[in-house]
């Protein structure tokens, strides 16, 4: 047997512990949040209705106004609908398994209910989206990184996405539970500074994308669960949820293939519980500062989540063996549940006295997860700094510098030394990586033309694509650094 044919062997042996282990793509970040202006959530007349169409495209929240009307009268009932399109073009320039540019889209629509306006009952609010995904995913197309270069790509689909319902009770509203069908990335892990950013991992972050049942319910998946947030004092709140352990029912494989149009609720997994304590300051309920200035303000998280479903090893089989053997049976050894810890934090730094809308921030976020002989990726790391209002009558535009970096734990390392070992028996001279860890830096410009429309040009550049995992395309190598280069733009219709 050749070189080329034990490679070969040896990437149907990875392929096959990658299956029994349950390793999937990383699931992806949140999109761009879409808001629903003011003027509509109070149920007032959009501004198309006063003006031209073409006046109104240099005024109005939305490219299409009211919606030839539909807006004016769906806000009588209480109901609010705001649709995005994002369309990029991505590529990579250096590095990967092969070059070239691809472009990929996503269209969002939400529709809420507010049920005071709708019918007189105070505090809820009914949420149900849908995604239309479309384009081409050049991560997995053209790029070998563990984490992937935009937070929209995905399988080709148009799905439901979230659906549930929102009550708040106690004074001050104090305490809300949220039950349906959810996508924790919209509150859980996030930081609010890492949204302007293009890469993946800058919303859904590393550790969960890699080590969760399906990457975790996050865009573009969700799953049934309930979540409490609670305000004992303004500068605090306590969320907590409760959800499936797996957003899709097979695990194995493609987890957006499982469930390609979101409307599968499995019930059939164990049980995924997030814990996080927020601190934020200026507290919420208001203040008022002496003399009309406002502090930098700040939020600092600290969480936990576990899930209860089983986990299979890495590295040995159920008898002990490892997996790269050739005696192996296949079955990684079983691990009952699996838990991370993070920290998130966001901070102002510095406001212009004259312009408040200038100002810097800075951001982080880490995670760990002891558990390494079930988790491909231990540790996870996103920081950047955020500069808004950056240029003289600019105020709405914004320039981000951020950086990620995914450690590969020991018991996944431990399996490549394992692969190493038996491609070595055959020819010493053969070339098996083992993977390590891996960091890319991404400078982005978010450009407002409109109210409803951004132009967002992008820079990444990727070290040790993967880890350090081989180049299909030069068996002797590793895949190559990646400079990815491109351009997003965002769309309220």
């Amino acid at each position: 047997m050749n070189t080329a044919e034990r490679l070969g062997q040896v990437g149907r042996i990875l392929r096959g512990a990658a299956i029994a282990c349950g390793w999937v793509l990383p699931a992806l970040a949140a999109p761009p949040p879409i808001s629903v202006p003011v003027s509509q959530q109070q149920g007032e007349t959009p501004e198309s209705q006063s003006s031209g169409f073409l006046s109104n495209l240099q005024r109005s929240n939305f490219l299409l106004g009211d919606l030839f009307g539909l807006r004016t009268q769906l806000s009588k009932f209480g109901i609010s609908l705001a649709i995005q399109e994002t369309s990029e073009v991505l590529g990579n320039v250096t590095g990967g398994t092969k070059r070239g540019f691809e472009y990929d889209g996503l269209t969002q629509a939400i529709l809420q209910l507010d049920t005071q306006r709708g019918f007189g009952w105070y505090g809820g609010t009914f949420n149900v989206s849908a995604l239309q995904l479309h384009g081409r995913n050049l991560s997995a197309e053209n790029l070998a990184s563990l984490q992937t270069a935009s937070g929209i790509e995905g399988d080709r689909a148009t799905r439901l996405w979230e659906a549930w319902y929102d009550q708040k009770l106690l004074p001050e509203d104090r305490l809300d539970i949220k039950i349906g069908q959810q996508s924790v990335d919209q509150e859980f892990i996030v930081n609010p500074n890492g949204a302007y950013f293009v890469n993946t991992m800058f919303g859904w972050p590393m550790v969960p994308s890699a080590d969760l049942p399906g990457g975790g319910p996050a865009y573009p998946l969700s799953a049934l669960g309930v979540r409490f947030r609670y305000r004992p004092i303004n500068p605090v709140s306590i969320l907590a949820g409760v959800y499936n352990g797996s957003p899709v029912a097979n695990n194995e494989g493609d987890s957006q293939k499982s469930n390609p149009s979101g409307v599968s609720f499995p019930l059939n997994g164990g049980v995924l519980a997030f814990l996080e304590l927020q601190y934020t300051y200026p507290a919420v309920g208001g203040m008022v500062y002496p003399g009309g200035g406002a502090p930098l303000g700040h939020t600092y998280k600290l969480g936990v989540w576990y899930d209860s479903e089983q986990f299979g090893d890495l590295r040995f089989d159920n008898t002990g063996t490892p997996l790269a053997s050739q005696n192996t049976t296949g079955i990684p050894l079983p691990h009952h549940g699996d838990y991370s810890i993070y920290a998130v934090a966001d901070q102002m730094v510095w406001r212009d006295a004259a312009y408040p809308n200038r100002s810097v921030s800075v951001f982080g976020r880490v995670m760990d997860t002891p558990q390494g002989d079930r988790n491909l990726v231990d540790f996870s790391l996103n920081a950047g700094v955020v500069y808004h209002d950056p240029l003289p009558n600019r105020p709405d535009d914004t320039i981000g510098l951020g950086m990620g970096y995914a450690h590969v734990s020991a018991r996944a390392q431990g399996f490549d030394q394992d692969v190493a070992a038996l491609v070595h028996e055959t020819d010493p001279t053969a070339f098996s990586p083992i993977r390590s860890s891996e960091t890319y830096l991404e400078a982005t410009y978010q450009y407002q033309i409109h109210p409803w429309w951004q132009i967002q040009p992008d820079i990444q550049y990727v070290f040790n694509p993967g880890g350090g995992v081989l180049n299909p395309n030069s068996p002797s190598t590793r895949a190559g650094d990646e400079l990815v280069i491109g351009v997003r733009t965002n769309v309220l219709f």
